[in-house]
C-alpha cells in the first residue's frame, strides 16, 4: 500500500504576496531598562559599529551601556505618545494605510531592525498567512550597509531558521527616484508655505555615520548629497538658501560633516534669524528628528541668537509620502501581480 502525501499548507492558487515594510528600531518603553537592551541589540551588530567584537563588547558592556540608556531614556520620555514610540506607531500607520491602498493585491506587515516587532517574526507571520513571495522594503532612501544592507543580513538569518522558505525580493534604495524627490518637494513646499515666517536658510538634515565608512566605499554620503540636489532643484526656491547637514554624532571617531548642530550655532551667530530644517533621510518622525532637531536644535539655534525656527515634518504616512510608497512597491512588485 502507498502512503499518501500529505497536502501542501497552501497551493499555488491560494498563495499570496507580502510586503513587510522595516524601519531602524525603538525601545518597547521610554525607561533605561528597555533602552538598555535595544541600545544592546543595536550597538552589537557588527554592520553598526564595525571595530571588533574583543575591542568593542567590553567598552559597550562596561562604559556605553551603563551611561547613555539613561541620558537617551530621558529624550524618549519626552517625544512619547499614548500610542508609544512615535517611529513605531508611525511605521505601523504607515503600513495600515499601505495596505488599504494595496488591497487584496498583497498582505502588508511592518518590522524593525532591532526591538520589537522582529523581522523573524514577522516573515513568520507572512508565510503563515500564505505568502510565498515577499517583497521586504527597508525605509531608508538612502543606501548603507549600516542600514539597508544590516535588514538583508537579518532577513537572511530568519531564512535559515525556514524549511519552506518564501521567495524574497528587497526594495532597493531610492535616494534619486523622481517619485521619492517629487514627494519631499510637494511635502515640505506646503509645510514651508504654512510657517508664519519666511526663512532665510532650510538645513537638509541627514543622520551621521563615521567618516570611514565612506573610506571603506560606502555610498551613504554621495546619496545624502545627491538627495540634497535634486530636492533643491525640484522645490525650486531661489530665494532659499539650502545647507545639507549631518547629525547624530556618536563617540571620538570622525564622523560625516557638516555637523548640524554645530552648523546651527554658527548661523546664528552669522546673523541668520530665520531657519527651518528637515530630515528628508527620515521615513517617519522618530527621536533623532521629534527631539535632537525639534527640541535641542531649537533650543541651540535661538540660544545662539537666532529667532525663528521650525522643524518640518518627515513624509510619514501623509499623502504625498504615501503615494510614493505605494508606487515604489507597485513597481518592485512587477511580475507578482
Amino acid at each position: 500500500m502507498v502512503e499518501s502525501i500529505p497536502r501542501p499548507a497552501t497551493s499555488p492558487a491560494s498563495a499570496s504576496i507580502g510586503v513587510l515594510l522595516v524601519n531602524l528600531g525603538t525601545p518597547d518603553a521610554p525607561d533605561p531598562a528597555a533602552v538598555k537592551r535595544y541600545l544592546r541589540e543595536f550597538l552589537s551588530d557588527p554592520r553598526v559599529v564595525e571595530i571588533p567584537a574583543l575591542l568593542w563588547q567590553p567598552i559597550l558592556r562596561g562604559i556605553v551601556l551603563n551611561v547613555r540608556p539613561r541620558k537617551s531614556a530621558h529624550a524618549y520620555r519626552q517625544v512619547w505618545t499614548e500610542k508609544g514610540s512615535p517611529l513605531a506607531a508611525i511605521t505601523a500607520e504607515q503600513a495600515g494605510a499601505l495596505q488599504a491602498r494595496l488591497g487584496d493585491a498583497a498582505r502588508v506587515r511592518w518590522a524593525m531592525r532591532y526591538g520589537n516587532p522582529p523581522i523573524a517574526r514577522e516573515l513568520s507571520a507572512l508565510k503563515d498567512a500564505g505568502c510565498e513571495r515577499i517583497l521586504v522594503a527597508p525605509l531608508y532612501p538612502q543606501y548603507s550597509a549600516a542600514t539597508n544592507a544590516t535588514v538583508a543580513d537579518k532577513a537572511a538569518e530568519a531564512l535559515k531558521t525556514m524549511r519552506w522558505q518564501p521567495a524574497l525580493r528587497t526594495l532597493p534604495p531610492y535616494y534619486d527616484d523622481p517619485a521619492y524627490i517629487a514627494a519631499l518637494a510637494r511635502d515640505l513646499g506646503a509645510q514651508l508655505d504654512a510657517l508664519p515666517f519666511r526663512p532665510e536658510v532650510l538645513l537638509l538634515s541627514f543622520h551621521g555615520m563615521p567618516q570611514r565608512t565612506l573610506q571603506l566605499g560606502d555610498p551613504y554620503y554621495r546619496h545624502c548629497l545627491e538627495t540634497a540636489r535634486l530636492l533643491e532643484q525640484a522645490l525650486g526656491r531661489p530665494e532659499l538658501r539650502i545647507e545639507t547637514t549631518f547629525q547624530s554624532r556618536f563617540g571620538r571617531a570622525k564622523w560625516l560633516e557638516p555637523a548640524t548642530d554645530a552648523v546651527l550655532e554658527a548661523e546664528a551667530k552669522a546673523g541668520t534669524r530665520r531657519l527651518a530644517i528637515a530630515a528628508p533621510g527620515f521615513a517617519a518622525d522618530c527621536l533623532e528628528t521629534l527631539e535632537e532637531l525639534a527640541i535641542r536644535g531649537r533650543a541651540q539655534f535661538l540660544d545662539a541668537g537666532g529667532e525663528e525656527y521650525a522643524a518640518l515634518t518627515c513624509l510619514n504616512a501623509g499623502e504625498p509620502g504615501m503615494e510614493m510608497l505605494e508606487a515604489l512597491v507597485r513597481r518592485e512588485l512587477a511580475g507578482w501581480i
